[in-house]
């Protein structure tokens, strides 16, 4: 098949009367885009695989993308395999999908891998295109409000601009306008009206008086200024009638709360929102840049949205202006961002963009579900509709509605028609740049599907990609010698730093006394110093995050009913980045023996970040749950051949145990059938011989009465000879042939029984060659053992313990110092 390169190839034109797809192929004008594309359709339409495939062609054509990822489907766009080997897909096949398969993790890569081979081939794409793709652009994922992939530094957004104000004044107050939407949304005031809200109005005049002199501004003076404007006016009024001092000190409180929690941090450091290094390397080759934001919560998605979308305005505004297409948006899924009644910030730079980025060759990609949550008046300005199934006729008439508003003259009854006998996979392309509707099945995707990836595999998926942010990390201690050694502080004798009351830890946060259940005796003895001579010790209590999780593994074929407990103790959690739970596990916290409060008279260190922070802590709680569901197996020791299984309950002893007795079960059936085979090979002969012994007495019987008639002929034909008689001669010759025959008879059956001993001899030696072979057989079936790791449903993780434990230590002054001694030992 001849495909132009200058065009997206996305799949084959679909005969909709015969239900089938042609050779023809479906090449797009990626040109057409510049008037934007709009793609619908319920969950399992396939739009996924369509926008995969579409941005796909973009990286092949040099055409740069920005991508928002609110689910987690298009971090897929990183996982192109050229050699398309079992290994390289291995580390992302879904466990969840492998396990209702029953199938291994290995055996499910080689199946997709196999499956993505064949797929492939068969709409005529070869490895050496899936390799162009992965040297078409830089790939990357970014993950604003958290180190799990790049980071995004949003303050970088309040730096004045880097273009001249007066020229640009109308473009720059579109941006403060965007970036004032989205911070006071952050806080919980959104759906303003920019002309009427007082928040609004104030927060862009403190923007447009720094940046109009050249000014930077972070949220720390934002913060100052609102107190304090550096303006006595806003309009003709006076700042105090416009906004009264006492409210301007509400707003900044509410700003002020982001600015001290710790989890801001995250939002503070990291690759600035420059839009022309996102789209483009200093190798000039196109970026496509994946922004997830599945972990954010709704208010922190739209201000980060509304950022993005103002930042890419204000980049678009000093390009020069194009027919053809520059850099592409793409929104997957726009539920809540364009509603066709609400003005959410991030509606207004997005209708801007959708109705001026033609001019400037950007294209946006919108992608939703349903048709009813979107603004249909707005979407009436894309060019390129892609259809796919949907699910309600409310969904289908409001599309409708949408492209009768894109396409005035449309023929309604037509689509109807079209729309309404979709398959899966198969879309109806509408789009203003060509006479007639087309319907078409999507090609295959070069990337490998394997649906929506956690925040905890976007580090490995960036590594994959090339561009792995690295570690910053300090390396992580073992949580027993972090937690158990001895502290000695730097500070002097009498110099406290801690307090007679307890610290609140979060609201929503669980709060835990861990036991003192060492003296200072057995403290100091397992610390492996000298113990202390006379001296006044006290309880000092510092927070640590506590996790613990029993973890049910549940397999009846496997013969296993296993619970493990999962524990951690750390006492220095990073703030910013992901726990290594596997370097802080810790012996299980019997529940039980938890304090129900502090030791009398104890005190308390500080509580720090982030373990004053319960949004982190929560994302801590997530992370340590899928860490568990990643990296937690339990293996069970199986012979396979035997159908034993036995899970970590069962010792190795038990296990053999077992088997062998499983085994001898089956060696001794086995001993069983062979002897019967040959008890009934044995009895036949027997028989035989049996009936042979008998022929032998009747034949040798035979044989004597035959000699004595032979005899008495002869003696009668003597006697006849000498009186002068004559006898006939016959006589004498037929007694003798019947005396031979008898006697050939005795020789036969003699002849047979020897036969038969023999093979009954043979066969008896048979025997035993058998029953040894079918010994050596279950010897070596009982050998046959093997161990099967076992990954937990996420069903079955449950966390019995999450939150700040407070850690006792013992404190004395020793030589002007304070020693700290771990008073709890697990």
């Amino acid at each position: 098949m001849t495909k132009q390169t200058d065009r997206f190839y996305l799949g084959r034109i679909f005969d909709s009367k015969k239900r089938e797809v042609t050779l023809d192929p479906l090449m797009y004008d990626p040109d057409d885009l510049t008037t934007h594309a709009v793609c619908v359709g319920m969950t399992g339409s396939g739009k996924t695989g369509l926008c995969i495939d579409l941005l796909e062609e973009a990286a092949l054509q040099g055409i740069p993308a920005l991508m928002i990822d609110p689910k987690g489907d298009i971090t897929n766009a990183l996982l192109h395999f050229p050699e398309l080997r079992p290994e390289d897909f291995l580390p992302w096949v879904n466990p969840d999908q492998a396990r209702r398969e029953d199938k291994t993790i290995e055996q499910a890569a080689a199946d997709a891998a196999s499956l993505w081979k064949n797929g492939l081939a068969k709409w005529d794409i070869g490895p050496e295109r899936v390799q162009a793709l992965q040297d078409a652009a830089h790939f990357a994922i970014y993950t604003p409000g958290s180190e799990s992939g790049i980071p995004v530094n949003i303050m970088a957004s309040f730096e004045a601009p880097k273009i001249p104000w007066d020229e640009n004044r109308e473009i720059l107050v579109e941006k403060i306008s965007g970036i004032a939407m989205g911070l006071l949304g952050l806080v919980g005031l959104d759906d303003l009206d920019p002309v009427r809200s007082k928040e609004h109005i104030l927060v862009s005049n403190i923007f447009e008086s720094s940046w109009s002199k050249g000014r930077d501004l972070d949220l720390s003076e934002l913060i100052l200024q609102i107190q304090n404007p550096p303006f006595e006016k806003l309009g003709v009024l006076a700042i105090e009638n416009f906004f009264p001092e006492k409210e301007r000190l509400e707003l900044s409180i509410l700003l002020n709360n982001i600015l001290a929690s710790p989890s801001f941090q995250s939002w503070i450091e990291g690759e600035p929102l420059d839009i022309e290094s996102l789209l483009y390397a200093p190798d000039g080759r196109p970026r496509h840049s994946v922004f997830y934001i599945a972990h954010l919560s709704d208010a922190e998605r739209m201000f980060f949205v509304t950022l993005l979308y103002s930042a890419v305005e204000t980049w678009m505004r000093t390009q020069k202006g194009s027919t053809s297409l520059r850099a592409l948006i793409y929104f997957d899924e726009i539920f809540g961002y364009l509603p066709p009644v609400k003005n959410p910030p991030s509606k207004i730079p997005m209708l801007r963009m959708l109705k001026q980025a033609r001019a400037f060759g950007v294209g946006q990609v919108l992608v939703t579900q349903n048709p009813v949550d979107v603004d249909y008046k707005a979407l009436s300005n894309a060019g390129t509709w892609f259809i796919g199934k949907l699910q309600t006729e409310q969904d289908k008439n409001r599309l409708l509605d949408g492209l009768e508003g894109a396409a005035p003259g449309l023929d309604r009854r037509t689509y109807d028609k079209l729309i309404s006998t979709l398959d899966k996979r198969v879309f109806l392309l509408h789009n203003v740049h060509e006479d007639q509707p087309v319907l078409f099945h999507t090609r295959w995707a070069m990337n490998y599907l394997t649906g929506p990836l956690t925040r905890v595999q976007l580090p490995a998926l960036n590594a994959l990609a090339g561009a792995d942010k690295g570690s910053t990390a300090k390396p992580a201690s073992p949580a027993r010698q972090r937690l158990a050694a001895p502290a000695v502080s730097g500070k002097r004798a009498g110099e406290d730093q801690t307090s007679s009351t307890r610290p609140n830890v979060p609201a929503s946060v669980e709060e835990y006394y861990l036991p003192n259940n060492l003296s200072l005796l057995e403290a100091v003895d397992k610390a492996g110093i000298s113990p202390p001579q006379d001296v006044k010790r006290q309880v000092i209590y510092k927070p640590v995050l506590l996790a613990q999780a029993t973890v049910r593994f549940l397999k009846r074929n496997y013969n296993l009913d296993y619970d493990l407990v999962t524990s951690a103790l750390i006492s220095d959690p990073d703030r910013q980045g992901r726990i290594r739970w596997e370097d802080r596990l810790s012996d299980p916290i019997d529940l039980d023996a938890l304090d129900r409060q502090a030791i009398p008279d104890s005190r308390f260190h500080e509580l720090t970040a982030p373990l004053n922070d319960g949004a982190k802590l929560r994302e801590f709680e997530t992370d340590f749950q899928d860490w568990i569901y990643h990296s937690v197996t339990v293996s069970v020791r199986a012979n396979e051949e035997l159908e034993v299984f036995a899970g970590p309950q069962v010792l190795q002893g038990e296990f053999r145990r077992m088997c062998a007795e499983t085994a001898e079960e089956g060696l001794e059936l086995a001993r069983e059938k062979a002897n019967d085979a040959f008890d009934k090979k044995l009895d036949t002969i027997r028989d035989r011989l049996l009936r042979e012994e008998r022929e032998l007495e009747e034949d040798q019987a035979e044989h004597s009465q035959r000699k004595l008639e032979e005899m008495g002929t002869h003696a009668e034909n003597l006697i006849s000879l000498l009186a002068g008689r004559q006898r006939r001669m016959t006589t004498s010759l037929t007694k003798r042939r019947m005396t031979t025959k008898a006697k050939a008879d005795v020789k036969e059956s003699l002849d047979m029984i020897e036969q038969y001993k023999k093979e009954i001899e043979d066969l008896e030696k048979e025997r035993l060659e058998e029953i040894r072979d079918v010994e050596e057989k279950w010897q070596e079936i009982l050998e046959e053992v093997t161990e099967i790791p076992i990954t937990p449903y996420k069903k079955d993780i449950m966390v019995e313990l999450f939150g700040v434990a407070w850690f006792p230590y013992y404190s004395y002054q020793d030589q002007g110092k304070e020693i700290e001694l771990a008073a709890f030992t697990d």
